[in-house]
């Protein structure tokens, strides 16, 4: 059978008027919904409650225990920032550290190793090495296993000869881990200064013992007597006279170190030419040189560029090193200065033909009395070339010497173009 029609309750133009209603009727139930789901919450708050508004013991005991847990949380989070802080600057530290850090566990293997330890092992990777291997000296192991076996704090110094380096190592027992912490420190410049220092005291005792003695010699030999002879007494004065000179000289010179090395000297800077300053110099020792049977010779290109420098103190350097050139070189011999455009300035010399330095002493020169043998001994304060470096370091250069013994030295320095 087929429907041919189909007949509506309603006609078309009554569609929206139905709907409107179906619309406000689902409206209506959601509505009466939310409201009765609300109404049976709120009785449900109000059965759990006492009688006096408050949570029954247990459902307490369950707010008291999310409380505790979120204080505990809260207090755990921040111990873990403050420790996560504390850490990275530890390790900042270590890190920076000069002095070595090294963690040894019960097995002898290595744990731990900041950077500075693996620079004084010369080591690139020390983790998980044993501390024989990484330390490669034996007393210093020894130390390390002293404090295994006694539990007590080991010390042990030692010399490396072969880098001319001091290190010393505190071995401290780790209760806890069965292991042990190791201190690492770098004494070779604490060495070189406790030398400098024993040769200093020891220098100057010398040059102050000899003409205290020469002057307590003279006086004893003019009051007995020598003093009434026209001959003997006028020489006698004169020595004491030279004597009293020189050590005045001395006394100037420390005072003069003093007032360089704690910067109390102004430079007085202005432009000069490298040969006028040479050619200066040189007429200030051409007396002397030629007296010694030597001679002296100034090579310089007349167009090199100006430096800027204080004319007196840098011509005081020309003079302290012709004048121990003259002091060490043989009649008939030859001293030649000389300067030179580098990258960064003017490179000067001192060139003798002299009796030489041993190499082991080139890199001691320039400290204050320092002597390098009896051979070179002679006329002087000691001070000349040490007074020659600070002022050489003032204009922002650096001065050095090649030398060979019974071949010459050659004393540079070099001052900067700014």
């Amino acid at each position: 059978m087929v429907i041919t029609n189909l007949q509506l309750p309603f006609t078309m133009t009554q569609l929206p008027v139905y709907l409107a209603i179906l619309f406000f009727l689902l409206a209506a139930w959601f509505a009466w919904q939310y409201y009765d789901l609300k109404k049976r919450i709120d009785d449900y708050t109000k059965q759990i409650r006492d009688t006096d508004g408050s949570f029954p013991a247990d459902v307490r005991k369950i707010e008291n225990l999310s409380n505790a847990i979120a204080s505990f949380k809260k207090t755990f989070d921040l111990r873990l920032s403050t420790l996560k802080s504390q850490n990275e600057r530890l390790a900042t530290v270590l890190e920076q550290l000069t002095d070595g850090v090294i963690i040894v566990d019960a097995n002898g293997l290595i744990q731990f190793a900041n950077p500075a330890s693996q620079r004084l092992f010369e080591t690139s990777s020390a983790l998980g090495r044993s501390v024989t291997e990484v330390l490669r000296n034996h007393q210093l192991v020894e130390a390390w296993r002293r404090c295994q076996q006694t539990g007590e704090m080991q010390s042990e110094s030692v010399e490396l000869p072969a880098r001319r380096q001091f290190l010393q190592v505190i071995a401290i027992p780790d209760t806890h881990a069965s292991g042990s912490l190791l201190l690492v420190q770098d004494l070779t410049r604490v060495r070189r200064l406790e030398t400098v220092r024993r040769d200093f005291i020891s220098n100057i005792s010398h040059e102050l013992r000899t003409p205290l003695a020469s002057l307590k010699a003279l006086t004893e030999t003019l009051q007995g007597g020598a003093l009434s002879d026209p001959e003997a007494g006028p020489r006698f004065l004169g020595r004491i006279h030279a004597e009293v000179d020189a050590l005045t000289q001395m006394a100037q010179e420390l005072l003069d170190l003093s007032r360089i090395e704690s910067g109390q000297v102004e430079l007085i800077l202005t432009p000069l030419e490298p040969r006028k300053l040479l050619n200066s110099a040189a007429d200030r020792m051409k007396l002397q040189a030629e007296r010694a049977g030597l001679n002296l010779h100034v090579h310089c290109a007349d167009d090199l560029q100006s430096v800027r420098v204080d004319k007196a103190r840098l011509e005081q350097v020309l003079v302290n090193l012709i004048h121990n050139a003259v002091k060490f070189t043989k009649p008939g011999g030859e001293i030649t200065l000389e300067a030179e455009s580098t990258s960064g300035g003017v490179l000067f010399a001192v060139r003798d033909s002299g009796v030489g330095i041993p190499s082991e002493s080139l890199s001691r020169i320039f400290e204050r009395f320092y002597r390098v043998d009896r051979s070179r001994t002679g006329s002087g304060t000691g001070l000349g070339l040490s007074i020659s470096r600070h002022i050489v370091e003032a204009h922002g250069g650096r001065i050095w010497a090649n030398s060979r013994e019974g071949e010459g030295s050659v004393f540079y320095f070099e001052i900067p173009i700014v």
